[in-house]
């Protein structure tokens, strides 16, 4: 798992917030609500504790869903670049879910049937006075359907390993609480500023062409690899080329002095060992230069 997964599920989750707050505004109404008999210190210790319910939910799951990756993706994501991919498909489709784009509509349909199943279990956690209800109500809430939630799974399904999925769906649990623990004063400041600067759709912009990224620029760098490779192939075959030309002509003059001696007969050594008696014989050309001066210095 990088830095930069980790961040980017750590931002959803911030971004993404105010699209939480319109999903879970009632539920964490009713929480005040049923806390209003208790004291300020004690409501302080009980909002973090459903919240840790919370974020241990969204752990659970995203546990499950990298334990489903490590098994059901498994026999296609080994030795190849799948894995890679199938991550940058996934952050491109969250990216557009971010922007609006309709996908996960029909998923959370889905999810709202499991959560109405799970009423007559919610009605038992109420009021919550004690830490052991409000940690049962985190725990539960973590099953509200939520098209974003649903898009962080999908991350930590292609996060390799169900450690990495747990880690990625807590830092995006992470994200979503400063709004949902803000009060209304400040939730209307920072619901007002991402909508202003369009920061949701930024980041889900980034979040895009980041797995765009993911897709192409290694496959990018694959090929300009592949190419120096070729080029350095072609160099070391001519290289090897060359040098096998060179050992062929060193072989070949191998064999004509070879072949020049087992040419010459018996009868043609004699006579060429005395030829070469004859050539020393002869007398050299200094010795030659002398006499010719000593005969023209009598002759004078």
């Amino acid at each position: 798992m990088t830095i930069a997964l980790l961040v980017a599920a750590l931002l959803m989750g911030f971004f993404g917030s105010p699209h939480c707050l319109g999903m879970c505004g009632g539920l964490v109404a009713a929480f005040g609500l049923s806390m209003k008999d208790v004291s300020p210190a004690k409501r302080r210790g009980l909002i973090a504790t459903y919240h840790l319910g919370r974020l241990l939910s969204y752990a659970s799951l995203g546990l499950i869903a990298g334990l489903i990756g490590t098994t059901v993706l498994a026999p296609v994501m080994v030795g190849n670049n799948i894995p890679r991919i199938l991550l940058g498909l996934v952050l491109v489709f969250v990216g557009m879910t971010m922007l609006g784009a309709p996908f996960l509509t029909k998923l959370e349909r889905l999810g709202m049937r499991f959560w109405q199943a799970l009423a007559p279990l919610r009605k038992k956690v109420f009021p919550l006075t004690t830490f052991p209800r409000a940690l049962t109500a985190g725990l539960l809430w973590g099953f509200l359907p939520c098209g974003l939630v649903y898009g962080a799974l999908l991350i930590a399904v292609v996060g390799h390993e169900p450690l990495t999925g747990a880690v990625l769906m807590f830092a995006f649990g992470l994200g979503t609480v400063p709004m949902l623990v803000a009060t209304h004063e400040t939730v209307s400041w920072l619901r007002n500023q991402i909508g202003r600067l369009r920061l949701r759709q930024m980041n889900g912009a980034i979040m895009m062409l980041s797995g765009l990224a993911v897709i192409v620029v290694p496959m990018a760098m694959s090929s300009m690899h592949g190419g120096h490779s070729s080029h350095g192939g072609d160099m070391q075959m001519d290289h090897s080329s060359h040098s096998a030309m060179i050992s062929d002509a060193g072989t070949s003059a191998h064999h004509d002095m070879s072949q020049m001696n087992h040419t010459m007969t018996p009868e043609m050594a004699p006579n060429m060992d005395h030829s070469m008696h004859d050539m020393s014989a002869m007398p050299s050309e200094h010795n030659m230069n002398n006499e010719h001066t000593a005969t023209m210095e009598h002759a004078h």
